[in-house]
């Protein structure tokens, strides 16, 4: 008997007994799916934490902020410089692993206001341009300031939308886009123009929950307006972006700290080098962040009369948070799917048994007309791996509905990805089990004494 005879007798076998065929596969179909759609779930988590990182900058930036001086040079406290422009020359100069720079002047929570409208942005700040760059931002509208106008001073800004959303009206709002170049917006009293306006930020998730929001419009309600917070709406990187407004570097430093008195950060206004709330550093490579930031460091204590009141801040912690819990879920995911599979396996392995209980005579008959031992193990093992891999097959055109289930209960999650390498391991893992399935019912077919079994009633 060869192969082909072996799995057309096969699927003789489940054809004669269709629905005892079906509810054995029903564990591997309902396994395959559910490892399928496990991987789909975890890959579309996984896709969110990058998007989410890659729009923050990446592991290749880094944060230098003020901090204490250390214990141990406490004495020299008063000496402490903090962070300045000196701090961004010197390391132009003297580190060359460090691709760019961005300096930041940071105003603590200002008040905007613009058509008898007031907003507190979560981020308002004097930058260079290198900052659109640096937080990957892309301006929609108008121009990103230049040197020309941070050497001068002038007062302009480019904000994001949900600024321009607060101030204006959002286009759900008005039931059109507003573009606010060349308004005046006030920053704590001060005038600005507005030249630029970013692009609006969302992720995978936030757009699938303003498309679903569209689709089924919420009642008016009376009453008051409120905020109902900030759960359950979005990555929060993004919605800090479209809070950001930037100001040219100067700008800020001549019209808010500049004046009379000190700045925030208790530096004389009369400081010719003003100290800066952070510096964000972007490394030539990532696979060079530490020795990048032991280079930024050395050069930083060269400036700093070799008083360390700075410290780093880099997203490898983010990186290791999100990386943690994807591979937390696969191994769950895996463990649950892995339990349906095994089940399924014991299925096809007790109704592998019966069947050799309710065919010992055919058995017999088989091997008394010239079938040997390797024959019959081979016919089992087959029908065993047909009925796995049958199920296999199923699984997977079920494990599509499966995922499209999932992405429609739960509309403002992360979209499930299924990939090849998913589908391939699923389908691998059905076919193994056949084959482990089958084992001990082969054996037990093929250890059958001929004799015996024609007499067996």
């Amino acid at each position: 008997m060869n192969f082909w005879n072996c799995i057309e007798l096969g699927l003789k076998e489940m054809w004669s007994h269709k629905v005892r065929s079906f509810l054995t596969m029903l564990g591997v179909i309902l396994g395959v799916s559910s490892l399928v759609a496990m991987s789909a779930l975890v890959k579309g988590m996984e896709a969110g934490a990058k998007e989410s990182l890659v729009a923050i900058g990446g592991l290749q930036k880094v944060r230098i902020e003020p901090s204490e001086v250390p214990m141990g040079q406490r004495h020299l406290a008063d000496q402490a410089p903090g962070i300045t422009l000196s701090d961004v020359t010197a390391l132009q100069r003297g580190a060359p692993l460090v691709a760019a720079l961005s300096p930041e002047m940071r105003l603590d929570r200002p008040t905007l206001s613009a058509n008898n409208r007031s907003f507190r942005p979560f981020y308002c700040a004097g930058v260079w341009p290198v900052a659109l760059e640096m937080n990957e931002h892309t301006i929609a509208h108008g121009r990103m300031f230049n040197e020309i106008d941070d050497a001068e001073a002038r007062s302009v800004c480019v904000i994001g939308t949900r600024t321009r959303d607060e101030l204006f009206g959002s286009p759900e709002e008005v039931g059109h886009e507003i573009i606010p170049i060349g308004e005046t917006i006030r920053i704590n009293g001060q005038a600005f123009t507005i030249i630029g306006m970013f692009e609006h930020y969302e992720g995978e998730q936030e757009r699938r929950a303003r498309e679903l929001a569209a689709q089924n419009p919420q009642p008016q309600t009376t009453g008051p307006a409120r905020s109902r917070g900030w759960s359950g709406r979005g990555n929060f990187v993004f919605r800090f972006k479209n809070s950001t407004v930037y100001l040219p570097l100067n700008t800020v430093w001549v019209k808010f700290r500049s004046g009379t008195g000190s700045d925030r950060d208790g530096v004389s206004s009369a400081d010719p080098d003003p100290r800066l709330s952070v510096l964000e550093a972007r490394l030539v490579d990532v696979e060079l962040l530490n020795e990048g930031l032991q280079q930024i460091r050395n050069v930083m204590l060269g400036t700093h009369k070799g008083i360390e009141d700075f410290s780093f801040r880099t997203q490898e912690d983010r990186a290791e948070e999100a990386t943690k819990f994807i591979r937390n879920a696969r191994i769950t995911g895996g463990m649950i799917a892995g339990i349906s599979l095994l089940v399924g396996g014991i299925g096809i392995m007790n109704i592998m048994l019966a069947s050799i209980s309710g065919r010992i005579r055919e058995i017999g008959i088989r091997k008394s007309v010239g079938a040997n031992t390797f024959d019959v193990f081979t016919q089992i093992l087959v029908e065993s791996v047909v009925l796995a891999l049958l199920g296999g097959l199923v699984g997977l055109v079920c494990s599509f509905g499966l995922v499209w289930l999932l992405a429609e209960l739960s509309p403002t999650g992360n979209a499930p990805i299924i990939t090849a390498v998913a589908l391939g391991v699923a389908f691998t893992c059905s076919v193994v089990i056949g084959i482990v399935a089958g084992l001990t019912p082969a054996v037990k077919a093929a250890r059958l004494d001929p004799i015996e079994a024609l007499r067996y009633e």
